[in-house]
């Protein structure tokens, strides 16, 4: 369950840090990866859930790091209008 990062570039040249306590989120997301705002928040709120549960199995408890994450991509991601396109730039 190793911690993964991943980038998304937004349309703006601006560049949001991703966190996740497990590499799950490569199944959701890969390098080069373009969709609308709506449906990145989606897939980040489902391979965000799926993160802290992988942690709760593991240690008896949820990853508050996850839940944090996930409540910063809301935030500046459901800032945009829905349709705007985020590009997945890298994933470590």
């Amino acid at each position: 369950m190793p911690e993964t990062t991943f980038t998304a570039a937004l349309p703006d040249g601006s560049i949001q840090p991703c966190y996740s306590p497990s590499s799950v989120v490569k199944n959701y997301f890969h390098v080069g990866q373009e969709l609308p705002a709506a449906e990145f928040i989606q897939l980040a709120r489902t391979a965000l859930t799926e993160a802290s549960e992988r942690v709760r199995q593991k240690f008896g408890f949820s990853c508050t790091a996850a839940s944090a994450s996930l409540a910063d991509i809301e935030s500046w991601a459901g800032a945009l209008p829905s349709h705007t396109t985020i590009t997945i730039l890298h994933i470590h």
